[in-house]
């Protein structure tokens, strides 16, 4: 589905602790990021007062908080995430079908109490940190990483969410299996040259896009850069060369 709030598919990760590094980020950025991410760290250090002053400014919010809970509880954010404003919200996929499904009804019914537009919402998959072997050997789930993604993709498309998180590299597979209208936020994306961090399966931003990729979210390769103007230009002339 087309996504109406994100204007490209750079979404540039806020993992800073305060509310003011946050807007002197996305001012600064704001002319070359889609949208903004607010993670754990900034939420937990913040709270819903930056997601608040993001949206009054005009920045796009992807509130990427991984709810993880019985139904009704990740019901009851996904409504509280959908008043402060985030235009994304992400669920686990482990959370099962009926999870899933509240949390999708939650957030559409509280969108048209408010008269507004439903955010998306998208499944959470296998972590971009996690390789082949801590998937199979500590989380004990057997298999190839990709046919759990997969196969939590479809599952999360059964339960009506928009679509998944996925790394680079199950994109391809997963926008095989779940059409062309199914979004996928794909992190774990680094500019070629760039420190890797603690991601595990990557790619670069135009082989992202060019597997099929929706949205990327980018943090410390632009944030942490030198230059984070430049950092993100050069990363949607990458995205822009293999498109």
């Amino acid at each position: 589905m087309e996504n109406i709030f994100f204007k490209n598919p750079l979404i540039i990760a806020l993992d800073v602790d305060t509310t003011k590094e946050a807007i002197v980020l996305s001012d600064m950025l704001g002319p070359y990021a889609g949208g903004f991410k607010v993670g754990m760290q900034l939420y937990n250090s913040a709270g819903p007062e930056a997601l608040r002053r993001l949206r009054e400014r005009g920045a796009p919010v992807f509130a990427d908080l991984k709810l993880h809970d019985i139904p009704n509880t990740v019901a009851g954010a996904a409504r509280a995430l959908t008043r402060h404003g985030a235009l994304i919200i992400n669920v686990h996929a482990a959370g099962g079908s009926e999870m899933m499904r509240a949390a999708a009804g939650a957030a559409r019914d509280e969108a048209a109490k408010a008269g507004m537009a439903p955010p998306l919402v998208v499944a959470v998959t296998v972590l971009t940190s996690i390789s082949q072997d801590v998937f199979n050997r500590e989380t004990g789930v057997p298999g190839p990483i990709q046919d759990r993604v997969t196969a939590w993709a479809l599952l999360a498309r059964e339960a009506g969410l928009d679509g998944v998180v996925a790394s680079p590299l199950e994109v391809n597979a997963v926008r095989e299996t779940c059409g062309p209208g199914f979004v996928i936020i794909t992190p774990g994306v680094r500019p070629a040259g760039a420190a890797v961090n603690d991601q595990k399966r990557t790619m670069t931003p135009g082989e992202a896009i060019k597997a099929g990729a929706t949205y990327l979210v980018v943090g410390r390769p632009v944030t942490a850069a030198p230059d984070p103007v430049m950092a993100a230009r050069l990363i949607l002339a990458d995205v822009c060369k293999k498109e």
